[in-house]
């Protein structure tokens, strides 16, 4: 994407001040221009400087560029940054959950969801990311023509639904996911329009919406929770360990919490995931060299058999084409904070009350740590001969304190369902450009088809 005119365009370390950006309008700022594209609007921020002044709607802003900054912004979120209250459509889907909680709350709440999810945990649900795509496998054929976006959405929702709920019905995964488009469309809808600057009690019919599908979210829970209440015995699934986690004082979550952390674990595991691999099949398609590399890990590693959680360690270009298509398209786009008292970025005092952005998509973007940044080179990531990229340049899980809990998950079920699938297949996706829409996720702007080829 270009870089606004006017703006600096220099790659060059730009040293520790803050630059002021676009004026804006009265009373929006620079609201219109983010709300037609914010990926673009982010980039031109970072045509400024690394620490540039702006204005969203009546509030005073500063977008960071800079690792530095960034890696500041990340870890003193809860000390010095304080967690946004995000848009109304965000939290009607999401509630109260650990993305949204803040301080001691927050603190209680990723105590009791983090042990789901260690490493320990995410072994355990690697049999049912393979079982899943090998399923998915055996209904694809050469020459067979398929929407990737619609296939990854199926087979990562089913993975969701088995290793969050501990159910595999079609009525849970079809409401739930047509709720959970709903909800991410109008999430980014809201956000990057009016609504983002509109009082919460402004009816709207994207508002009107979302409050559907959130209904449609609540009572598909709400049924699942019920069902695991009146069983009998230990069951191996996430919901069974959030229903089961207890605090320090004893107290176990509530409904309402249980609620929260069930879609917000959904979310992660379905959508980000979803995303994550329509865009490195898009990528593969376009770069030969990379997907040749790719075949000769997999038979090299595997030969003829399925991939496991013992394999993951071994499968590290795999590995790397995940992060390659996380630097290019990471699924969250946007970070965001609030300056308490006292807060400072780069050694600059932040005013009280002022909100922080950075965007993953500017970031991931910038010359200055990963040379040839349009490419597709999951070389850059190898360990030995790769670039040397600075902590914080690459972060499509957040950091800090509140980097995203789902993280070893997310990296495994990735590497998994590729590993099954590449093995077999290639896919050719159709001519034409796919571009992002940044939605709750970033999400392609149409189907992405292709045409299957047996390996």
């Amino acid at each position: 994407m270009s870089t606004e005119t006017g703006a600096p365009s220099g790659t060059e370390p730009r040293g520790h001040r803050i630059v002021q950006g676009p004026r804006g309008l009265p009373l929006l700022g620079s609201l219109p221009r983010f709300g037609r594209d914010p990926l673009a609007f982010f980039e031109q921020l970072r045509g400024y400087g690394d620490m540039v002044r702006w204005r969203f709607g009546r509030h005073d802003c500063l977008f960071v560029a800079d690792p530095e900054y960034i890696g500041e912004l990340l870890t003193e979120t809860e000390r010095t940054f304080d967690q946004p209250l995000l848009g109304i459509a965000f939290r009607t889907v999401m509630g109260n959950g650990v993305v949204v909680a803040r301080g001691a709350d927050w603190r209680r709440k990723r105590s009791l969801v983090q042990p789901s999810v260690r490493p320990r945990q995410v072994k355990s649900y690697a049999s049912t990311m393979t079982s899943c795509a090998v399923e998915l496998a055996g209904t694809w054929s050469a020459g067979a023509r398929v929407d990737i976006k619609r296939e990854m959405a199926a087979l990562t929702q089913k993975i969701a639904v088995r290793t969050i709920f501990g159910v595999d019905t079609p009525a849970d995964a079809e409401s739930m996911g047509r709720a959970m488009d709903i909800a991410q469309q109008e999430i980014g809808k809201e956000f990057s329009g009016l609504g983002a600057v509109l009082p919460d009690w402004v009816p709207t019919p994207g508002r009107a919406r979302i409050k559907k599908a959130a209904a449609v979210i609540d009572a598909e829970v709400a049924r699942v929770v019920a069902r695991h209440r009146d069983g009998d015995g230990e069951r191996p699934d996430l919901l069974s360990r959030l229903l089961t986690a207890v605090d320090e004082t004893g107290a176990h979550l509530s409904d309402e919490e249980i609620r929260d952390e069930t879609v917000t674990l959904y979310i992660g595991g379905h959508e980000t995931t979803s995303s994550t691999l329509v865009w490195a099949w898009y990528l593969l398609s376009r770069n030969p060299r990379a997907r040749a590399a790719l075949a000769e890990e997999l038979d090299r590693v595997l030969g003829d058999r399925e991939p496991g959680i013992e394999d993951y360690a071994q499968l590290t270009y795999a590995q790397a084409v995940v992060k390659e298509t996380l630097r290019l398209y990471p699924t969250i786009w946007l970070v965001t904070g609030i300056a308490k008292e006292g807060a400072r970025l780069g050694g600059l005092p932040v005013p009280e009350g002022t909100r922080v952005w950075s965007s993953q998509w500017a970031t991931h973007r910038d010359g200055r740590w990963f040379p040839e940044p349009e490419v597709f080179r999951p070389e850059r990531w190898d360990a030995e001969q790769g670039d040397e990229i600075p902590e914080y340049a690459w972060y499509p899980f957040g950091g800090g304190p509140r980097v995203c809990l789902g993280t070893r998950f997310a990296m495994v079920e990735a590497v998994l369902v590729l590993a099954v699938l590449a093995r077999r297949f290639e896919l050719e996706v159709d001519p034409g450009a796919v571009n992002p829409v940044p939605t709750l996720t970033l999400q392609p702007d149409r189907e992405v088809m292709a045409t299957v080829r047996a390996r």
